[in-house]
């Protein structure tokens, strides 16, 4: 990467006996934006914490803009925070909120300075005409876009978001990803941006950084992620993929479908053999086919707008199979029937512990 905005190096951060970050290493590049994923307890909110100096890691060091700052404290790093909960300050508006960090910490702006550059955050973040309202008169969105516009005022060259949409409804999260990137974009900034939603991730992320357990186990592009998972963990993270265990041996894998060819396979600490949702077919009982198959029962269909999941039990474990629309109309199943569910071999992603 030719111009790094921070880097990480082999971060350690313990809680007691918990191992919370293990040896993270990372670098960002100027007006990148990353998506760190992973299930409550990875070590994506300590990862953030640590990186604005507001932990210290047992080992490890942290760079910005060229600067070791692993003993720099937070408020000297130049690192903007967006709290998960926003931690707006309910007795100011909304301009006294935006204006908070320029009027009580060393900016050197005079008060017109000030207020002109908080008045331009909030035209960034499109609530011009709020300015003098209490931030408990405005709805969650614009309670977001305010913490935002008060760390953008800074004016840092990191932005770290730590799940600013959790407490957004669904259609208000549809929004701000939107917003956020066009946001970043405009002013050039590298945003770091914690999230336990896969969706959220893959959509706004130009990198995805994976979690597990303190570790970085996969970093890549959205497609690189979705498409070539490196490990059953980022696979499961991903809730896109039917999971089955089984054995991989000699170039096949004999699992609960019976064998299928397996040529490829990613090395790893278990036999696992994972198909993507939309990548599963239905077919009638009586149907013949070559490839591998699970004799299932029908059990339910979600409409998630663009596509169609479906439901089926195979031998007690549901297995899901996604109809995307734009492919055209999706076949219509009968609760409590069976029929066979199958794919393409060439296209499941095998793990194995014995890979050649």
């Amino acid at each position: 990467m030719e111009t790094a905005v921070f880097q990480i190096d082999g971060l350690t951060k313990r809680y007691g006996d918990m191992l919370a970050l293990d040896d993270a290493t990372l670098m960002a590049g100027e007006n990148e934006y990353i998506s760190f994923l992973g299930p409550s307890g990875s070590g994506k909110t300590t990862l953030l914490r640590v990186i604005a100096g507001f932990e210290a890691p047992e080992a490890g060091r942290v760079y910005f803009q060229g600067r070791d700052v692993t003993n720099v404290p937070a408020h000297e790093r130049g690192i903007g925070f967006v709290f998960q909960n926003f931690a707006l300050f309910p007795h100011l508006t909304v301009i006294k909120n935006v204006a908070f960090g320029l009027t009580h910490g060393k900016s050197g702006l005079s008060a017109s300075d000030i207020d002109r550059r908080s008045r331009e955050m909030i035209e960034i973040v499109g609530l011009s005409g709020l300015e003098d309202r209490g931030v408990d008169q405005i709805s969650g969105g614009q309670r977001q876009r305010v913490a935002l516009a008060r760390t953008l005022a800074m004016r840092p060259k990191l932005v770290l978001l730590d799940e600013p949409l959790g407490a957004l409804d669904a259609n208000l999260r549809g929004r701000m990803r939107n917003e956020l990137r066009a946001i970043r974009e405009q002013l050039g900034v590298t945003f770091l941006h914690v999230t336990g939603s896969e969706n959220e991730a893959l959509a706004m992320g130009d990198r995805v950084v994976v979690l597990d357990s303190g570790r970085l186990i996969q970093t890549g592009t959205p497609t690189e992620i979705y498409d070539h998972p490196a490990s059953p963990s980022v696979a499961y993270f991903l809730n896109r993929f039917n999971m089955f265990d089984g054995k991989l041996s000699g170039g096949q894998f004999k699992g609960q479908f019976g064998t299928a060819p397996a040529p490829v396979a990613t090395k790893a600490d278990r036999d696992v053999y994972a198909v993507r949702y939309d990548r599963m077919r239905v077919l009638p009982l009586s149907a013949k086919t070559d490839r591998p198959t699970l004799k299932a029962v029908y059990i339910a269909s979600e409409y998630l707008g663009s596509s169609i999941i479906n439901f089926f039990d195979v031998d007690g474990r549901v297995v899901e199979m996604e109809h995307h629309l734009s492919l055209g109309a999706p076949q219509i199943f009968q609760p409590r029937q069976e029929y066979l569910l199958s794919w393409n071999p060439d296209k499941a992603i095998v793990f194995g512990q014995e890979v050649h």
